[in-house]
């Protein structure tokens, strides 16, 4: 029977790559410098251009740590089999996620329009972020079919190519809705507070399985578990830079965890909503 274990690589520099929304890249940066100090290495971040289903520097394996949302993440395995583990996901401090490494979709509107629920969307302008997105798209054509609503529920559905685009545009009055990563947008608020008195939550989608941390199996059982306990016990200086984005403490994750989101896709694929 042939061997799926990984041929284990000796790091002397530690690469990632960040599939997320960009206003956690410092973050992120801290936490892969924190890494590499931990293994004696340079590292290098990158903010990742294109789909990561469709990525070739991922496909290829030339990447140790990824920051990756759920979706594509479980897509890619499904694909990929045998090269990506998950390692762990952010426990947010706000009370709505419960102490659990979950996180939401938040449907906006402009908080001068009468919009004030759902129902009050059809036949608006919704805008999404990304196709391949779990909050932005996946999750909203979810709620579509679970409330039976038919695929021209809204008049026009624009892709605004980033979470802050999408927060941007229903701010400016550009389009009437979007849906946004709860932790996305609440990031933005702390940054840019202004746009608060410009937003206003209609709907709250989820919640979901937070997007984690992953790393290439091909790093070893023994790397791979140093990298876990050092982010689950963390030092007291990432720990003033999880405070600083609202993150209370990372929490164990399994690539199973994401089945889920899977299930949800598969259930949206098969129906010609937004």
């Amino acid at each position: 029977m042939a061997s799926h274990q990984p041929q284990v690589t000796r790091l002397t520099q530690m690469k990632a790559v960040s599939y997320l929304a960009p206003n956690w890249f410092n973050f992120y940066e801290t936490i892969l410098a924190y890494l590499g100090r931990l293994l004696g290495v340079e590292t290098q971040l990158y903010q990742g251009e294109c789909d990561p289903l469709e990525d070739p520097v991922l496909l290829k394996d030339q990447v140790d740590l990824v920051f990756i949302c759920g979706l594509p993440l479980i897509r890619y395995c499904q694909v990929v089999p045998h090269q990506l583990q998950a390692l762990v996901a952010p426990v947010m401090q706000a009370p709505r996620y419960q102490n659990r490494p979950i996180y939401f979709s938040d449907v906006i509107v402009n908080a001068t329009s009468n919009l004030a629920n759902f129902e009050d969307l059809a036949l608006k302008t919704v805008c999404y972020n990304d196709p391949g997105s779990n909050s932005g798209y996946n999750l909203l054509r979810y709620r579509l079919i679970q409330g039976g609503h038919p695929k021209n529920f809204f008049s026009k559905a624009i892709q605004s190519g980033s979470h802050q685009g999408s927060i941007r545009w229903v701010a400016d009055g550009f389009v009437d809705c979007a849906a946004i990563d709860s932790v996305v947008l609440e990031q933005e608020l702390r940054e840019f507070p202004e746009i608060s008195a410009h937003l206003q939550v209609v709907e709250v989608l989820g919640p979901c399985p937070m997007p984690p941390l992953v790393v290439s199996q091909r790093l070893g059982a023994s790397v791979i578990q140093q990298l876990q306990f050092a982010l689950l016990q963390p030092n007291a200086e990432l720990q003033a830079a999880m405070e600083q984005v609202g993150v209370q403490r990372f929490a164990a994750v399994k690539l199973e965890d994401y089945s889920v989101l899977a299930e949800i896709y598969n259930a949206v694929s098969a129906e010609s909503v937004l």
